[in-house]
């Protein structure tokens, strides 16, 4: 599997620092930390205005530790029996001896170093005039309860159809 910084040792406070400073570099105005049930932050959230004149815009940067922790495991795990659980190799004969929960601090390490090197691509993107502002980050705007990815999912990714695609699907299904 290619998977960047699965090695990091970087602390996660550094990363989310040196996120933060990009953000204010980039012209952000105001950060927040949403924390989850462990105390461990779980997405970033920030304002910028996409135009001049604009009414700010809030995004928001998760990092999904548990989707991290998975790959990770099954990555070790490569094939091997586990447990009825997932947590455990148990495969006669592994020397494999590590389990799934062995992973959790290099998982969160590694989730927030790839965000880290996401924002700074999208951010370098945007000053190399490559790329706007909300072309790269549309996905993350926020409105206080989904993304706007989450939105276009949650309607089974109705709104990214054209109105002749969804004409010819609706006919194909009648």
């Amino acid at each position: 599997m290619f998977l960047k910084n699965y090695t990091s040792n970087t602390p996660v406070s550094k990363t989310i620092h040196d996120i933060e400073q990009v953000l204010i570099r980039c012209g952000v105005s105001g950060i927040t930390k949403e924390y989850g049930p462990d105390a461990e932050i779980t997405a970033l959230q920030f304002h910028i205005r996409i135009q001049p004149n604009s009414p700010p815009v809030s995004i928001r940067l998760p990092a999904d530790r548990e989707s991290a922790l998975q790959a990770l495991w099954l990555d070790y795990a490569d094939g091997e029996q586990l447990s009825t659980d997932g947590k455990k190799i148990i495969g006669y004969g592994s020397r494999k001896r590590l389990t799934r929960a062995s992973f959790a601090g290099q998982a969160e390490r590694t989730a927030w170093r790839i965000m880290k090197d996401w924002v700074e691509v999208q951010m370098s993107m945007i000053q190399m005039r490559q790329a706007d502002f909300a072309e790269v980050f549309m996905a993350y705007v926020w409105n206080g309860r989904e993304t706007f990815y989450q939105r276009i999912k949650g309607n089974g990714y109705r709104a990214l159809l054209t109105e002749g695609t969804k004409d010819e699907t609706n006919s194909s299904t009648s």
